[in-house]
C-alpha cells in the first residue's frame, strides 16, 4: 500500500498527531499489510537551486522520514528533484541533501527511494547513470533504493514493452545502483509516446505500454516478486478495481502460457 502522509501539493503545515499515528498502527498490524510504502509531497525538491526552497525540502524530508517510520513504512518514495542549468551541479545538491538527511536519521529504518523520471522540465533522474552519481556520492548507503515507475521510464526513452527493452533498462539499473536496490515498481501506462519527456499516466493496458508491456514487467524473473503500486488516473469509482482487475489477468494469463 502506498499513501500521502500529509498534502502533496503544500509544504508542511503540522506534524502528525500521536494518536492517529497510534490508530493507524493498530489498523496496519490488524490487516497484515505489507509493505507500506509512503509517497512525498510534490513540493520538496533537493536538488533545488533556490536555497531557502533547498532548506525547507531539507527539514520537511527529515520529519517525513520520522514520521514514516512512526507509522510504521518500510519505504519513503521521493522524486529526484528538478535543477535548471549543469545536470551535474543539480545531482550533486541532491547528493549533499540525501547525505544530511541520512546522518540526521540514522537510528531509523525506514528506507529512501529514488523514483525515476521522465525527464519533463528541468527534472533529473530520467537515466540511471544519474542515480549512480548519487548513489556513488553517499557509497551506496544501505537505507538508500530506487522506485521504478513505468509510465516515467517509457517517457524517458526506455522501451519497456519489449524483451530488449526491459532488459537494456534493468541492465543499466544493475550496472549503476545494483538491480538489488530495486524495492517498489509503479504500474502505470501513458497515452504519451515513447521519450516525449512527459509525465502524465493512464490506465493499465490502454496507453503506449499495452498488455503486453506490462506481461513483461510482471514476470520479469528480477521484478516479479517486488511490490507493485498502482497509480492511475480516477475519474470513476470503479477505475481502480478495474485497472487491478487488468493486472490480475495479464499475471493470471502469463502464468497460464508458462505451464
Amino acid at each position: 500500500m502506498q499513501i500521502f502522509a500529509r498534502n502533496p501539493r503544500q509544504i508542511r503545515r503540522h506534524s502528525l498527531k500521536k494518536e492517529d499515528i497510534d490508530i493507524f498502527r493498530k489498523k496496519l498490524n490488524e490487516t497484515k499489510i505489507h509493505p507500506l510504502v509512503i509517497h512525498t509531497p510534490y513540493t520538496l525538491n533537493l536538488a533545488s537551486h533556490k536555497n531557502f526552497l533547498y532548506r525547507i525540502s531539507i527539514k520537511d524530508f527529515t520529519q517525513d522520514i520520522e514520521e514514516a517510520h512512526q507509522l510504521g513504512a518500510q519505504y519513503i518514495v521521493i522524486h529526484t528533484g528538478s535543477f535548471p542549468g549543469d545536470e551535474t551541479e543539480g545531482l550533486e545538491r541532491i547528493a549533499k541533501a540525501l547525505r544530511l538527511i541520512l546522518k540526521n536519521t540514522a537510528n531509523l529504518s525506514t528506507e529512501i527511494l529514488l523514483e525515476n523520471t521522465s525527464g519533463d522540465g528541468s527534472s533529473l533522474g530520467y537515466i540511471f547513470s544519474h542515480h549512480g552519481l548519487i548513489f556513488r556520492k553517499l557509497r551506496y548507503n544501505r537505507r538508500l533504493g530506487l522506485c521504478l515507475d513505468t509510465a516515467h521510464a517509457w517517457c524517458a526513452g526506455y522501451r519497456i514493452n519489449n524483451k530488449d527493452g526491459l532488459n537494456s533498462l534493468l541492465d543499466q539499473i544493475d550496472r549503476e545502483i545494483g538491480i538489488e536496490r530495486l524495492k517498489v515498481i509503479h504500474l502505470n501506462d501513458t497515452l504519451d509516446e515513447l521519450g516525449s519527456r512527459k509525465d502524465r499516466h493512464f490506465h493499465i493496458g490502454r496507453g503506449k505500454i499495452g498488455e503486453e508491456g506490462f506481461k513483461l514487467v510482471l514476470s520479469h524473473p528480477s521484478l516479479k516478486y517486488l511490490p507493485f503500486i498502482l497509480e492511475t488516473p480516477k475519474t470513476h469509482e470503479d477505475d481502480d478495481m478495474i485497472n487491478l482487475s487488468t493486472i490480475r489477468r495479464i499475471y493470471k494469463d502469463e502464468l497460464y502460457q508458462k505451464t
